[in-house]
């Protein structure tokens, strides 16, 4: 495992894809702020979570909260937000897609 983060999910990898998101940049996990616990997937959370999904308040942001699947980074909200898609750590590529979600995880 490159990362020594437990991320809870339905057939989680390696590099934290799961049934849901699998393509080969499909490799960030996100932390939920409700209960602190890596997911790689909204839907994995309401799969198997906690069942209380809160977002990431802006007061919030500078604290760690996404993994790099690749390398294990962990990124801030900030330091996400502002990555453009690209691991800071070891310069993988993460699903720009993702962005779509963004109102699910982060305020």
């Amino acid at each position: 495992m490159p990362h020594h983060q437990v991320v809870k999910g339905i057939g989680v990898d390696v590099e934290t894809r799961c049934a849901h998101y699998h393509s080969p940049i499909d490799r960030i996990a996100i932390k939920f702020f409700c209960c602190q616990e890596y997911f790689p997937c909204f839907e994995c959370h309401e799969a198997i979570g906690c069942g209380k999904q809160k977002v990431w308040p802006k007061e919030r942001f500078q604290e760690k909260a996404v993994l790099c699947g690749t390398c294990g980074y962990e990124l801030s909200v900030v330091e996400y937000l502002a990555c453009a898609s690209i691991c800071p750590s070891c310069s993988s590529s993460f699903n720009p897609g993702c962005s779509i979600h963004r109102h699910l995880y982060f305020e």
